[in-house]
């Protein structure tokens, strides 16, 4: 489990910092009308925040591992 979290470290900061994005990006600039279904309600915008903040992250994450693999692999 420890490493598991370790691995994901940085993908699970992302995603919680995206998920915190969605929702202040519903608060403050959100959708005045109720036709935008993405925005219209918190969860939604919270949800997406979070899907954007996760694929950030495990992409970041996997060019980090990668760089780090390619260094190992030279020495």
């Amino acid at each position: 489990m420890k490493n598991f979290l370790r691995e994901k470290r940085l993908t699970l900061i992302f995603t919680a910092l995206g998920a915190l994005g969605g929702f202040l990006y519903w608060k403050f600039v959100g959708c005045t009308s109720g036709t935008c279904p993405i925005r219209s309600v918190w969860y939604w915008s919270t949800l997406w925040g979070t899907a954007v903040g996760y694929l950030v992250g495990d992409f970041i994450s996997d060019i980090i591992h990668k760089r780090k693999k390619k260094t190992e692999e030279g020495k």
